[in-house]
Formats: structure tokens, sequence, C-alpha cells
């Protein structure tokens, strides 16, 4: 189930990833303070990074933000301001989470 895409902008790998107010959040369910998801991360080719990432999800300002490990996918994966991210809910081995990345390079 797909709970959000977005065009990566500048910001998003200063101050963590802001989810879209469009977001379905049914699957993250309402929570106080933060927490974690464990997330598998995916090219638009279908290659993945060796281990599941654990991202910390923490409420900034009433919105949802991705910070702890958002910053280490996107380094990792070579994100840039334009590539585009989508996250799934996706139950897969100790996962529930899957993070599809698409680099427009």
């Amino acid at each position: 189930m797909e709970i959000f895409t977005k065009q990566l902008t500048p910001i998003d790998f200063d101050r963590g990833l802001v989810l879209p107010p469009r977001s379905n959040l049914e699957p993250l369910q309402h929570f106080q303070g933060t927490i974690e998801l464990s997330t598998i991360v995916e090219s638009a080719a279908g290659t993945r990074l060796p281990e599941p990432v654990t991202i910390h999800c923490s409420t900034k300002n009433g919105s949802l933000v991705l910070k702890r490990g958002w910053y280490d996918i996107a380094r990792d994966v070579g994100l840039r301001s334009g590539d585009t991210v989508t996250f799934y809910q996706e139950v897969n081995g100790g996962a529930r989470f899957k993070l599809k990345v698409r680099n427009v390079r």
C-alpha cells in the first residue's frame, strides 16, 4: 500500500524528509513522539540495499518527518534533488516498509 510519493528538494536533505500533505497515513497510525520503521530500500531497477534500514519518523510542526536513517539512505543510494522516492507499507521478512527510489540522472 503506497503511503506517499515525493520528488526530493534540497530541504529534504537538510531538515529531513517531510511527508507530503496527501500522504496515506493509515499504515502509520497515530502516534506520539518517534516511531522506528524497518524499511527495505530498493532502486527503480529492483536492486536492494543488503539490509533493511531503520528510519525514525517523528512529528515536527504538525507534519511527519523521516530523520535518522533517512540521511543514511540518501547518502548510500546517492539521492539528489529532483530524484523521486515512493514509500510503501509492505510486510517482507523483518521489514514492514519499502522505500523505492528513482534517480533522474
